[in-house]
């Protein structure tokens, strides 16, 4: 038997693959999406055509999937040759907005969707994450934010949909993942985290049993909060764990995912479920390098002047000239000399949808994101960039080379500055000292974030010759999405579809210690 799992704001699924992708010992897979919900068109088009690629076994997925991949037939296409498929990936992926307001789904709907999606099965499990730009320490500080309001911003009080549903249906087991940021956001009544582990322990009191068609009071059930990487510091009078906050933040760095990626995940466990949860499984670092490796190089694009190979090697040699090389340090004016040298006879295409390659391959855990049958790369353009940030690229790339760290303001030749009116506090190094972060080859990748759709001076690319920020495929490798997961939509929707996702792989390790609470429950 699969475990049926719902998963509410879904993103483009990462949370949901890493459980679908769970074997047991005879590697047969113990999770299955029965629905996901998610409000944005693009993100929702990319989860659809995942659940239709997990309509077939990985061995069997038709060669129409990879030619829709390759570009050569149309999603439309690819739907009315496996309508069957299509239909119940459609039927599983639900464009719909969770929340209080007019636009959302009603109460009563969603829950006949969620009945409907689960049929007879009493053991299931609910995974998501609300939307987390609220609690987020730097959203907070850009709006200069002391306390948080629902009133003035929804996002504050969207986790109360998870309640809604723990409290309505009652799933065995749940797992709420957000931005660490929710430890220290606060309203003017309470901290944020403190009133959310209450309200998920009895979501049904939380609610106050208004407006909600909750199970009488003798059969409600609470829950117990767990963490998946620290054991609790003991147990309270009615048997629910103790921790520090801190406690529920995984560093996934710790844990096979190639990025600092620190986040919040909580794990309920109805208080009728007997079982105690394991922790997750520690793994050794993983550089970017290893999940890198085996992907084409493209170069940079042209935003400003037409694009071109010869007028994009002009622009980046421009960093000669002698009173730019004059600021520099010697080795690193040794090394950008090496690097033109070794440019002036490279041409690299700056990429597309589809590249045609059939050489790919990767250090870490090739199983995992090969796929042969794609035949190339898919999402891996470059980003077009201006001839000053060309520069800086160019820079920030030889000088973590020579330095093994990423250069701030201060270390860049003044010539090289960007004209920002707040510059001089980034040179004194006051804030946004770091404004151009080259990602170190040998070291796990900075968080990916939504933000790289905005520009891509945080996620440098380590090779100066390719001169560029990650595209969307190198975003997505480190955030452990398999290369046969395609993003729809623009490539800025795409950046933010991967940078809000949860890595597949961590997601995955968390389906395992879900698996082994709910087995001996199953029937």
């Amino acid at each position: 038997m699969k475990i049926p799992v719902i998963d509410i704001f879904a993103g483009p699924g990462g949370l949901g693959e890493g459980f679908s992708a769970f074997v047991d010992g005879n590697f047969k897979r113990k999770f299955k999406i029965v629905l996901s919900i998610e409000n944005n068109p693009f993100a929702h088009q990319t989860l659809t055509l995942r659940s239709f690629y997990r309509q077939f076994e990985p061995e069997s997925v038709p060669t129409d999937y990879y030619k829709f991949l390759r570009g050569e037939i149309t999603i439309e296409t690819l739907f009315d040759l496996w309508p069957e498929q299509s239909k119940r990936a459609k039927r599983e992926a639900l464009l719909a907005k969770l929340g209080d307001d007019e636009e959302a789904i009603a109460d009563d709907e969603l829950n006949k969707k969620i009945v409907s999606a689960l049929g007879d099965n009493s053991m299931w499990i609910l995974i998501g994450g609300p939307p987390c730009q609220a609690y987020s320490v730097v959203g907070r500080s850009r709006r200069q934010d002391i306390f948080l309001d629902e009133k003035k911003d929804e996002k504050v009080g969207l986790y109360k949909q998870y309640l809604k549903i723990l409290a309505v249906h009652q799933p065995p087991v749940f797992v709420m993942e957000n931005v660490k940021g929710l430890l220290s956001a606060k309203t003017v009544e309470n901290r944020i985290f403190s009133k959310l582990i209450s309200d998920l322990s009895d979501p049904c009191k939380s609610l106050n049993n208004k407006n909600y068609e909750i199970k009488s009071e003798n059969s409600r059930l609470e829950y117990r909060i767990y963490s998946l990487v620290r054991e609790p510091k003991g147990f309270d009078l009615i048997g629910r764990p103790i921790y520090n906050p801190s406690d529920f933040i995984i560093q996934t760095e710790k844990y096979g995912i190639p990025q600092t990626r620190h986040r919040l995940i909580l794990l309920g466990i109805r208080n009728d479920i007997s079982n105690y949860p394991g922790l997750l499984e520690r793994r050794d670092e993983i550089s970017i390098s290893e999940v890198l490796s085996g992907l084409p190089k493209i170069r940079s694009g042209l935003s400003k002047i037409d694009d071109s190979d010869d007028n994009w090697i002009k622009a980046i040699n421009q960093i000669s000239k002698q009173k730019i090389l004059s600021e520099m340090h010697p080795d690193v004016q040794t090394e950008i000399l090496k690097q033109l040298d070794l440019l002036r006879n490279k041409r690299f295409t700056t990429g597309g949808e589809f590249i045609n390659y059939k050489n790919g391959s990767v250090k870490y855990n090739p199983e995992w994101y090969i796929d042969k049958k794609i035949e190339g790369v898919c999402n891996h353009s470059s980003r077009g960039h201006m001839e000053g940030d060309l520069l800086r690229y160019f820079f920030s790339a030889c000088y973590a080379r020579v330095m093994k760290i990423s250069p701030k303001l201060e270390d860049f030749p003044k010539t090289l500055l960007p004209a920002h009116k707040n510059i001089q506090e980034g040179i004194n190094g006051q804030k946004f000292g770091d404004r151009f972060r080259v990602q170190l080859l040998n070291s796990p990748s900075k968080t990916i974030t939504s933000h790289i759709s905005k520009d891509g001076h945080y996620y440098i690319h380590p090779d100066s010759q390719q001169c560029r920020s990650f595209s969307v495929r190198e975003a997505a490798r480190i955030q452990t999405f398999p290369d046969n997961y395609y993003f729809c939509g623009p490539r800025t929707s795409q950046f933010t579809q991967v940078g809000n996702a949860v890595p597949p792989i961590l997601a995955k390790g968390i389906a395992e210690v879900v698996f082994n609470v709910l087995k001996n429950y199953l029937p």
